[in-house]
C-alpha cells in the first residue's frame, strides 16, 4: 500500500484511453461501508496510474452488512456495531487514509444496501459517474462520518454531483433509489458475488483478453 502524502488520493475516474482495449478487466467487489476499500484506494489509484490504458475498471456491490440481525464477521470479531470502530483505526494505521470512527458510537448505519443500491442508480446513468459517486460516498462515511444508510444523505451526496458532472440527472436517481430498479441492480451484483463465494471485500479479479483471470 503506498501511503498519500496528505491522506488523501486523487481520483483516477478514466483508467483507460478512449477508443483503446484494455490488456486487462479488473473486477472489483466492494461495498461503500469498506474501511478496507478505502484503505486501499491510494494503492489502487497508483495502480491504475501506472498501467492507464491498459487497466478497464468495474465495480461489483457486494454488500458487506444486510442488517446487524444478519451480519457476523468471525475472522474479524464483528457482529455489532461498537466493533466497527477499533476495526477503522486499524485500516487507518495501517494504510494512513483518514477515517473517522465515531461514526460507529454516535450514528452506526443500520445497512450497507442503501449506499450499495444508490451507487447501482448512478451506474445506470453512466459507469463513470458512478465511479465519482463511489468515492463521494466514502469520504462522506470515512472522513466527514455521515451516516450512508440514509435516504436523505444518499441523495444529497447525489446532487452534489451536479456540480462536476452536469449531466447527471438527480431527479432519475432519486426515482430509481426509492423504485423498484436500483434494488434490482444491486440484487444482480449481490447474487453474482454470491455465487462466485465471494465473502469478504474487497476482492479483485484480474481478467486478461484471453480469459485467465486472478483472484485476490
Amino acid at each position: 500500500m503506498v501511503k498519500p502524502a496528505n491522506g488523501t488520493t486523487p481520483n483516477n475516474n478514466k483508467p483507460t484511453i478512449p477508443g483503446k482495449a484494455a490488456d486487462v478487466h479488473l473486477t472489483i467487489y466492494t461495498d461503500p461501508l469498506c474501511c478496507w476499500s478505502w484503505a486501499m484506494e491510494s494503492g489502487l489509484h497508483q495502480l491504475l496510474y501506472n498501467y492507464r490504458g491498459s487497466i478497464a475498471v468495474t465495480y461489483k456491490m457486494a454488500g458487506l452488512l444486510p442488517s446487524w440481525k444478519h451480519f457476523r464477521d468471525d475472522t474479524n470479531a464483528l457482529s455489532r456495531p461498537i466493533h466497527f470502530g477499533p476495526e477503522w483505526s486499524h485500516a487507518h494505521a495501517l494504510s494512513g487514509m483518514p477515517i473517522d470512527n465515531h461514526l460507529w458510537i454516535t450514528d452506526p448505519p443500520a445497512s450497507s444496501f442503501p449506499a450499495c443500491i444508490a451507487f447501482k442508480c448512478v451506474e445506470a446513468q453512466s459507469p463513470s459517474y458512478a465511479h465519482v459517486y463511489l468515492r463521494a460516498l466514502r469520504e462522506a462515511v470515512m472522513i466527514r462520518a455521515r451516516n450512508i444508510a440514509r435516504t436523505e444523505v444518499l441523495i444529497q451526496i447525489a446532487c452534489d454531483l451536479i456540480q462536476r458532472l452536469p449531466h447527471f440527472d438527480p431527479f432519475a436517481f432519486r426515482q430509481d433509489l426509492t423504485g423498484q430498479r436500483g434494488r434490482d441492480l444491486f440484487r444482480a451484483d449481490w447474487q453474482h458475488a454470491l455465487y462466485l463465494g465471494i465473502k469478504r471485500v474487497p476482492t479483485l479479479v484480474f481478467t486478461t483478453e484471453r480469459g485467465v483471470s486472478t483472484l485476490l
